[in-house]
């Protein structure tokens, strides 16, 4: 059988430290032209301003973007006051200037408040955005000068600390770790209605997403240069760190059809869990009574 149009024997999973100026679709066409593997995609998108982990996956490794996507993100990220942007971040244009009160420039005080960003918070989308409502995307809504009225929705900030205030540009930079579909643009935009200024993300760095960070990151120039020269499978991370899931153990022929397994243990009602056959992974399966049932089967394994 003839292979279909940009099909390669790839399947893994990279960690790219995403350039600044670049979107992380960017960065996926950039690994399928380099690997000519056609099934490239990512999970968790990234603002072109901002850097950091970005999790590219090639081949049937695709399927595992919901479970990878899901994962908790931390970032580091410099909150400027005193302005506020269309777009919530630097690249926004200026819509309004407040003063800054003294509070910016108090270290203790600032220490305090960023640790009480810790919780779970009502927070509006940035109308520069990709969600959809009715049909339209925000962003190009915003762009057409007809701003969608987005739900705010639940988001949780599991931890927050003040790294540094330089106060010369009334800013903080800060660590933080938030739960799937948190915007830290909203974050820095509400942090300045509350302190009764205005603020905007000045800078953003993500460090980790789930079980991976920034330290195995590799740049994206040298990505490419590795899937020109038929390297690229060295740069692949362990896709049973990179999901972050319980493993349960299982025989190749007995996943080879995505069949349901017994699973030996008991596991509560709906729990996802990484199957390995042979050294490989076998696929995502959750837990339903005694058995588990396949999500997402790839057959083969890594590569």
């Amino acid at each position: 059988m003839t292979p279909r149009r940009g099909a390669t024997t790839l399947q893994g999973v990279l960690v790219i430290d995403k350039p600044a100026g670049l979107s992380s679709h960017d960065v996926v066409n950039a690994v399928r032209a380099a690997s000519g593997e056609g099934r490239v995609g990512h999970a968790g998108t990234l603002d072109p301003m901002a850097t950091g982990v970005l999790v590219v996956l090639l081949g049937p490794y695709t399927r595992l973007e919901p479970y990878i996507s899901s994962a908790e993100k931390s970032y580091e990220a410099t909150i400027t006051f005193g302005s506020a942007t269309d777009t919530d971040d630097a690249q926004g244009r200026v819509v309004a200037v407040a003063p800054v009160p003294d509070v910016i420039g108090d270290a203790s005080r600032a220490s305090h408040i960023v640790e009480g960003l810790v919780g779970t918070h009502a927070q509006v989308p940035p109308a520069y955005s990709a969600i959809k409502r009715g049909g339209r995307v925000s962003h190009r809504a915003a762009r057409a000068g007809t701003p969608l009225e987005l739900e705010p929705r639940h988001v949780r900030v599991l931890s927050a600390r003040l790294t540094t205030l330089d106060q010369a540009a009334h800013s903080w930079t800060i660590d933080v770790t938030v739960s799937k579909g948190t915007y830290i643009r909203a974050l820095a935009r509400d942090l300045g209605e509350t302190l009764g200024t205005k603020a905007h993300l000045s800078a953003l760095r993500r460090t980790a997403s789930g079980r991976i960070t920034i330290a195995q990151a590799t740049q994206l120039s040298d990505v490419v240069e590795a899937a020109k020269s038929h390297a690229l499978a060295t740069l692949f991370v362990d896709p049973f760190e990179a999901l972050g899931l319980p493993v349960v153990h299982a025989d190749s022929q007995q996943t080879a059809t995505g069949a349901p397994l017994v699973s030996g243990k008991t596991y509560a009602e709906g729990t996802l869990v990484a199957v390995e056959a042979d050294g490989r992974l076998a696929g995502v399966y959750h837990a339903s009574g005694d058995l588990l049932v396949a999500n997402a089967v790839l057959l083969g394994g890594p590569r």
